[in-house]
C-alpha cells in the first residue's frame, strides 16, 4: 500500500496502524509472498466462483483504492459485486458518527444487503 499524503489529516486508521494490524495477524509473514488468500483475499490469483460480494468504504480511507481494485477484480471474474464509496468519510465513519446521514445510509445499505441473502 502506497501512502497517500493527501489523506493523512483525515485518517482514523493510519498506515502505521495497518502495518501493526498485519503484523498482529501474520507475524513475520506480513508482506511476504507466502501469505494465504484466506488472510488477505486480494492476494488470490483467481476470484472466479466466489460468492456475491458487498463492499463499502469511505473515500478518505487508506483501504479505498484496494477495495475499489478488489471490487473490479471480482466483477472481472464474474462475481456479482456491489460497491459503495462514501464521499468525505474516513475509516469506521459509521461508528464514529453513527447519527450522520451518510452513516445511516451506509448501515441501511448493509442491512438491505444482508436481508437479501
Amino acid at each position: 500500500m502506497t501512502p497517500n499524503t493527501d489523506l493523512q489529516p483525515f485518517l482514523t486508521w493510519t498506515y502505521d496502524d495497518n502495518i501493526t494490524g498485519w503484523g498482529a495477524l501474520l507475524g513475520d509473514n506480513a508482506g511476504g509472498e507466502g501469505v494465504s488468500p484466506y488472510a488477505a483475499p486480494a492476494r488470490a490469483d483467481d476470484l472466479t466462483g466466489l460468492p456475491d460480494t458487498y463492499l463499502d468504504v469511505g473515500d478518505l480511507d487508506v483501504f479505498r483504492n484496494e477495495d475499489i481494485e478488489y471490487a473490479r477484480r471480482l466483477g472481472d471474474a464474474g462475481v456479482p459485486t456491489e460497491l459503495h464509496v462514501y464521499p468525505g468519510c474516513p475509516h469506521a465513519f459509521e461508528a464514529l458518527a453513527h447519527g450522520a446521514a451518510v452513516s445511516q445510509r451506509a448501515i441501511s445499505d448493509r442491512v438491505r444487503r444482508l436481508r437479501s441473502l
